[in-house]
């Protein structure tokens, strides 16, 4: 593949204020019409961003996870699907840097950053209907449907899973091109409507025993299972930026209006309920954020340490994290649903197709239940105990 060769003159954060630039534009219109973003997604490849998880020397930026969650945030902002895809991305990269060794993930990184390869995702280990079945002693065969795949449309690798005989994952990286892999295209739910989030389907797929992640393999020490804590703080950053997008448009739809007619004001802007609406988005927007820096700091402690990194260290990070989920949930819905209050009726129209906010985190918000946070920031609040690491933990 030749791409167009990114220009690294601006910052990797400027460089996502102008994709969300030209996003934001779209945005609405292909919320409706739903389905592959194939243009906005090559203007990602076209930027760069891609390879900001990949360290320098495999050709890559080496940003910090601080500078890689501002960028899914910018974009999020505007449009919660491409940067749920784009922030996917970065997981699969870090997932692949947690479960293996740089002698098997080097070439896959210096293609993905030389290439622009993006990454996409069939790994759903809750979905156990693709199994994995040895054919030799370098060879296996992966047969069967995987739910939820986001970005796997239009994606260059992916991350897939399997479960052999012995109910054991099976985590592997191929090129999506790989014979046997399609995808149904049957991704119709009511939010996210572009982050091709269907079914893939593997039919007698081959793969080589050096495309698994088995050195150390998935969650097998404090450090490999800071995947699922990365995974959990995506979905802090696009639950917050979702809500900020929301609010911003609140805040100019009521600049511009007059107060109802039963108001002591001619502005909105002048009206006390109004006012106190705005305060309360403010103060849970800014508990968030404040909970989300500190989520951040604790990954990046616990992603320094490294493989020495100790199942305590990992578990106060994951605390951080599920505290800033549960605020991060909460506050999206409560701002995405009460904005209608202060913009009016005209705000319902379909054109601006402003709900798509609440629809968007409304379903992403789902992925797993905040109520198992609350028992994991529970249980460690009344106990001490930190939570056992897991998929979503």
């Amino acid at each position: 593949m030749n791409a167009p060769q990114p220009s690294f003159s601006l910052s990797p954060l400027d460089i996502a204020r102008n994709l969300a630039e030209q996003f934001a534009q779209t945005a609405a219109e292909r919320d409706k019409a739903g389905g592959n973003p194939k243009a906005e997604r090559d203007l990602i490849r076209q930027s760069g961003l891609l390879g900001l998880a990949i360290p320098s020397v495999y050709g890559g930026q080496g940003a910090d996870w601080s500078t890689i969650f501002q960028t899914i945030q910018i974009l999020a902002r505007v449009d919660s699907s491409l940067a749920h895809v784009y922030a996917f991305h970065h997981l699969l990269i870090a997932t692949v840097q947690l479960f293996s060794q740089p002698t098997q993930y080097q070439g896959w990184f210096e293609a993905t950053a030389r290439e622009h390869l993006f990454w996409g995702n069939t790994l759903n280990p809750l979905d156990k209907r693709t199994t994995a079945r040895q054919i030799s002693e370098h060879e296996f065969i992966f047969q069967g449907d995987k739910s939820f795949s986001s970005g796997s449309i239009d994606s260059d690798m992916l991350l897939c899973s399997a479960y052999d005989s012995s109910e054991k994952l099976l985590i592997g990286v191929i090129p999506t091109s790989r014979e046997g892999v399609s995808f149904l295209g049957d991704w119709d739910n009511m939010g996210q409507r572009q982050t091709d989030s269907g079914t893939s389907h593997f039919e007698q797929v081959k793969i080589h025993r050096t495309e698994l992640l088995l050195n150390p393999g998935p969650l097998s020490t404090p450090y490999a299972s800071l995947r699922p804590l990365i995974a959990q703080l995506i979905f802090v950053h696009l639950f917050l930026a979702v809500a900020e997008g929301a609010f911003q448009v609140a805040r100019e739809t009521v600049s511009g209006q007059r107060a109802w007619s039963k108001s002591l004001v001619d502005q909105a802007v002048n009206d006390p309920f109004t006012q106190r609406h705005f305060a309360e988005f403010h103060v849970q927007l800014e508990s968030v954020r404040l909970l989300t820096q500190k989520a951040i700091q604790a990954l990046q402690q616990a992603w320094d340490i490294g493989a020495e990194l100790t199942a305590e260290q990992r578990g106060e990070a994951a605390i951080a994290i599920a505290t800033a989920k549960i605020a991060a949930s909460n506050t999206s819905l409560y701002i995405t649903q009460h904005i209608f209050q202060v913009m009016g009726a005209r705000a319902t129209t379909a054109r601006l197709n402003l709900d798509r906010f609440w629809r968007n985190v409304r379903t992403q918000t789902l992925h797993d239940p905040v109520d198992y946070k609350y028992q994991e920031v529970g249980e460690w609040v009344l106990t001490g105990k930190v939570p056992d690491p897991g998929f979503y933990s």
